[in-house]
């Protein structure tokens, strides 16, 4: 299934839902079920009531999806979110092209953490930041979202903690990212994490996840890879972070991102005021953001 955080209104409040057919969600608090946000949902729902919410109750109220406004499924993430760093081969190779002393060669998973003040939704806009970023920049990933804390996981048993899978848009001003070394300032500026558009429940995706990844700039064709690309699978993630660190319930992990951003090109192309990012990743949905 899929779930969603959204607002009846520009400025009301968030509503959690879940969709019952394409187009067309129910309010989760429908079913009885009462959660302060999507992270409450993730660390306390129980089996059975997320089993309760593919039956709609009689009377419940339907809500055609376009009709509310779009927010990232967890707007404010518990914690940082915790990324991947060069985790596809041909990634790997362009960004050596355009750093060679920022993204040499890697022996072992990069991890790096991106603060979120609040992650932006489907159809928000992207902060373009002039005189600060002159070199922004994309990145399509798969978020994966745990539905149990993780401590000292064995691979065997990963595919266990996960609660589903969104989309994030490691937004990344490469700048700041190369001439700081260490990449959290350039990738944790005040909206560059879009999200969504929603949670798709780990149920409905086959684990491991082959899913298609694919990214347009003003209807270009820019990113065209595939999960079962990556160089550190899922299960090796959690399981390596687990034996140090508590993954706590609602951690989002977002994987890595495949060839063809901006920086990679050549000669490199960033992203400029007015762009439409449109970030898709198979079985999920699109997540589009536009350059302001």
């Amino acid at each position: 299934m899929k779930l969603y955080t959204c607002r009846r209104t520009p400025d009301g409040a968030d509503e959690l839902f879940v969709s019952a057919q394409p187009g067309t969600v129910y309010p989760v608090a429908a079913f009885g079920l009462q959660f302060r946000d999507m992270t409450g949902l993730v660390r306390s729902i129980t089996p059975e009531q997320l089993a309760a919410l593919r039956n709609p109750p009689a009377g419940a109220e339907a809500i055609p999806l376009p009709s509310l406004t779009m927010r990232a499924p967890i707007p404010f993430p518990a914690q940082d979110v915790l990324c991947l760093g060069i985790n596809y081969r041909a990634h790997q190779e362009e960004a050596g092209r355009f750093s060679q002393d920022a993204f040499g060669d890697r022996t072992r998973a990069i991890y790096f953490s991106k603060r979120v003040s609040e992650a932006i939704g489907d159809g928000d806009p992207i902060p373009r930041y002039a005189g600060l970023v002159d070199s922004l920049d994309y990145e399509n990933e798969l978020g994966v979202i745990l539905g149990r804390d993780a401590w000292q996981v064995r691979e065997e048993d990963a595919e266990q903690y996960i609660f589903g899978y969104t989309i994030v848009n490691d937004v990344s001003a490469r700048n700041l990212q190369t001439g700081h070394k260490q990449w959290y300032f350039g990738k944790s500026l005040d909206g560059y994490t879009p999200m969504g558009p929603c949670i798709v429940t780990a149920d409905e995706i086959a684990y491991p996840p082959a899913l298609s990844v694919r990214t347009t700039v003003n209807g270009a064709l820019r990113q065209d890879g595939n999960t079962n690309q990556f160089i550190t699978n899922i299960a090796q993630v959690i399981a390596e972070l687990s034996q140090g660190m508590t993954l706590k319930a609602g951690t989002i992990i977002a994987t890595g991102t495949p060839a063809g951003v901006g920086m990679g090109m050549q000669p490199p192309c960033f992203l400029e005021t007015g762009d439409v990012v449109v970030c898709e990743i198979e079985g999920i949905g699109t997540l589009t953001n536009t350059v302001k």
